[in-house]
């Protein structure tokens, strides 16, 4: 039959409609779908790459005691010292002259002491004056031991060998009573300080060997768990652990960054 026209027969291309419909469509083939691997932080073997920093075993400030003028910086900016090293001098002409006033005091404290006991012996004095001479000679002394410890810092010797990190004042300088001076490291051992997860305290122990690869120097370097801290973060999961490396490598510098690779050992 010759097939009509829809705007005349609406009824008929309602129901051809419905049977095209109902009948199944050819079967497609189909592939296998891929699946994406699932990103993970861990490494074979069971390793894991953490970030850490190359830190001083030792730091610290060094500041001013006194109010004074800065006489001499000896070591200067990455300069490296040893134990008891001077590294700063003042101008102390000032705490200088008040000990030589405070030393004076003191011996005629002491001429006087001398005096009234001689003329308590002669019954020329009384009690009184002796006690009062030996009070002043026991200030006259406090007064030169006071004197001696201000001029005893006006020099600044190293407390531990390291480097000056920065320096942070100029010769000729005035500074005032706790003002800081210098930064200094001890870089002898370089440590690492970094996070770990707590599932470690399972295997980690003191000791044990680990590698850093240095971003500045693209080397990897040798180092030993040292420390573990004393409680884990129950929201992280993790815990504090400290590492050293292992040798002197005279490239390496505090503040350097890098990678820190670890394994668990074979079971």
């Amino acid at each position: 039959m010759k097939p009509s026209n829809c705007w005349t027969l609406p009824l008929l291309c309602l129901v051809l409609g419905a049977a095209r419909a109902a009948t199944p469509a050819p079967s497609m083939p189909t592939t296998p779908a891929l699946m994406a691997p699932s990103p993970t932080t861990a490494k074979p073997g069971g390793e894991r790459e953490i970030r850490a920093q190359l830190m001083p075993r030792r730091y610290t400030t060094v500041a001013a005691e006194i109010g004074a003028k800065v006489q001499r910086l000896p070591v200067g900016e990455g300069g490296s010292f040893k134990a008891g090293q001077l590294l700063v001098s003042f101008d102390c002409s000032l705490q200088q002259a008040q000990l030589a006033k405070a030393r004076a005091e003191l011996d005629g404290a002491e001429q006087s002491l001398k005096t009234n006991e001689r003329l308590f012996e002669l019954h020329a004095g009384g009690q009184l004056e002796v006690e009062l001479a030996r009070s002043a000679r026991a200030k006259a002394r406090a007064e030169l031991g006071a004197n001696q410890a201000v001029l005893g810092k006006c020099s600044v010797g190293a407390p531990f060998s390291g480097r000056v990190a920065e320096q942070k004042v100029r010769e000729q300088q005035y500074v005032q009573p706790g003002q800081a001076l210098l930064d200094i490291i001890d870089d002898s051992v370089l440590e690492l300080e970094f996070l770990v997860p707590s599932h470690w305290l399972s295997w980690l122990k003191p000791g044990a060997a680990l590698s850093v690869q240095i971003d500045e120097t693209r080397k990897a370097y040798p180092a030993r768990f040292t420390r573990i801290g004393a409680r884990v973060d129950p929201v992280s999961q993790s815990v504090k652990v400290a590492a050293a490396i292992d040798g002197r490598f005279p490239e390496l510098i505090a503040g350097m960054s890098g990678r820190v690779v670890a394994s668990a050992p074979a079971q």
